[in-house]
């Protein structure tokens, strides 16, 4: 085994929490290349902007910031089941079809939610409580 073969030793303590906000801004920057991701962050900030002109209140505000806070979990899961599916089985196969397509339905499920969301809000502005 040569020197690069080996795993480097563990962070303890305060090394190991710099090196994990490092791997997840590394995670971040990764995904800020797709584009469903940086249409997702414009949507946010969009629907923002209309949950405070509809008088959105703090819960409302709330369950938005944790299902977007979700979305973007559940992205950065299907974009690595994505990557690890390309990189295993590069030619065409039916089971790396269908991890592709649950990773999208996970994301699916959380756009549905978001859409859930806004129709009540505006159902709330529109009607009254």
């Amino acid at each position: 085994m040569s020197s690069s073969d080996q795993i480097p030793p563990r962070k303890h303590g305060l090394a190991h929490l710099f090196a994990a906000a490092r791997y997840s801004v590394g995670g971040l920057r990764r995904l800020s290349r797709e584009s469903a991701f940086r249409h997702e962050v414009l949507a946010f900030v969009v629907l923002l902007a209309a949950y405070l002109a509809l008088g959105a209140g703090g819960a409302v505000i709330l369950a938005f910031v944790i299902l977007f806070c979700l979305l973007v979990a559940v992205e950065a899961l299907n974009t690595a089941i994505e990557a690890l599916v390309d990189r295993v089985s590069p030619e065409w196969s039916e089971a790396a079809r269908d991890a592709k397509d649950l990773g999208s339905l996970a994301v699916m499920c959380l756009l549905v939610a978001h859409g859930a969301l806004l129709v009540w809000v505006v159902w709330q502005a529109l009607c009254g409580s």
